[in-house]
């Protein structure tokens, strides 16, 4: 991948690259636009396969980023890190996990504010609590909003009750059957919601433990991490890793619905976001629906309250209610339709600048 090309293709703003000998931290931190505020996104750890993987996946998480925000209406812009490890090993030497994440802590404090981090998938709100020490740019600490992981599930919950409305003309979960690819934290809240409301459960995880635990409190049937992508299903919720859709699992689903907490669904926006289109299934685009966990942080910087960040991320649920009817009217895919909404709200907010304010510097 040639990656100024990629990034003068897409917009970015910065690409940096973290590296400390003593600590092992090994990653990178993307920032792709901050039009609407400073670039705030978790960090995610993950052994990647190679650094070539790592980079491609920050800068396609950091875009993402930056239209979860705009589409949630926040004064955000879109960034995000990635570091190349293994979480569950780094969590049994103390010495060495507060060294790390210092460390990290240190480089996002170097950026000045254009970057703020937050928990992602393999870290937790105590690592975060190490950042914190080197840095204020930081969020989802314990003493403030926590773990996204309730809220990221919960909008996704309200999502999906709208995808059910505008395919079905009712938002009753009761015996409808969701397939959920993933039972990590966010996913394991998910089923939570799901089943109290009468769902049935259909899941798969790696982690052969975790699926037990889920399937235990959700009374949820359990298959293979290849089966989950063939069972019969009214909703598919992806809530692993990004890219589960495409030319092979498209032709293996069997649901009305794609709606889940997984980041960069779509292996390939363009063509994959138009097939699902083309065969009538409902996706609800990821960065609309999986938008709870960002709102709730975002409530760290207005000043916490709980209840203002419940209610922002119930509106999660007519969004995307909004998206959908939009894609009907237009004959539109659904991730074109919230894409340009959010292309829409950064373009405005880029054109006040033009507007001069005396006695204010203007940008150089």
């Amino acid at each position: 991948m040639k990656k100024f090309d990629y990034m003068e293709k897409y917009g970015y703003e910065q690409l940096v690259y973290m590296y400390d000998r003593n600590s092992g931290l090994k990653g990178a931190i993307c920032i792709h636009n901050t039009t609407l505020g400073p670039a705030l996104g978790g960090t995610r750890v993950w052994e990647y396969e190679d650094e070539e993987d790592a980079i491609l996946d920050v800068l396609r998480l950091a875009r993402g980023m930056t239209k979860k925000a705009a589409c949630a209406g926040l004064n955000l812009g879109g960034g995000k890190a990635v570091i190349i490890g293994n979480s569950k090993k780094m969590k049994s030497d103390t010495v060495r996990r507060e060294a790390f994440w210092r460390a990290f802590g240190r480089y996002v404090d170097s950026l000045g504010g254009r970057y703020i981090t937050a928990e992602d998938v393999g870290t937790s709100p105590e690592d975060m609590e190490y950042v914190k020490m080197e840095t204020n740019h930081v969020m989802g600490l314990p003493s403030t909003s926590g773990d996204p992981s309730p809220f990221t599930a919960w909008g996704v919950y309200k999502g999906i009750k709208a995808c059910l409305k505008e395919t079905y003309g009712s938002a009753k979960l009761e015996g409808r059957v969701v397939a959920v690819q993933g039972v990590g934290h966010v996913g394991a809240y998910l089923c939570k919601y799901l089943a109290e409301e009468g769902a049935k459960l259909i899941i798969a995880d790696i982690d052969e433990d975790r699926v037990k635990d889920v399937a235990a409190q959700t009374n949820a049937q359990v298959v293979s991490v290849d089966e989950i992508f063939d069972v019969k299903c009214d909703v598919f919720a992806p809530c692993a890793l990004g890219a589960v859709i495409n030319d092979d699992t498209l032709r293996r689903l069997k649901c009305k619905i794609i709606a889940g907490a997984a980041n960069n669904v779509l292996k390939d926006s363009a063509p994959h976001g138009q097939l699902v289109h083309d065969l009538g299934l409902v996706y609800a685009p990821d960065y609309v629906i999986n938008a709870g966990g960002l709102i709730n942080v975002y409530q760290e910087i207005l000043g916490y309250d709980k209840d203002a960040a419940m209610r922002a991320i119930d509106m999660i649920f007519d969004r995307i209610r909004e998206i959908i009817r939009v894609s009907k009217e237009t004959n539109t895919p659904t991730y074109l339709v919230a894409d340009r909404m959010a292309e829409r709200r950064i373009d405005m907010m880029r054109n006040i600048n033009s507007i001069h304010i005396p006695g204010r510097c203007q940008k150089k």
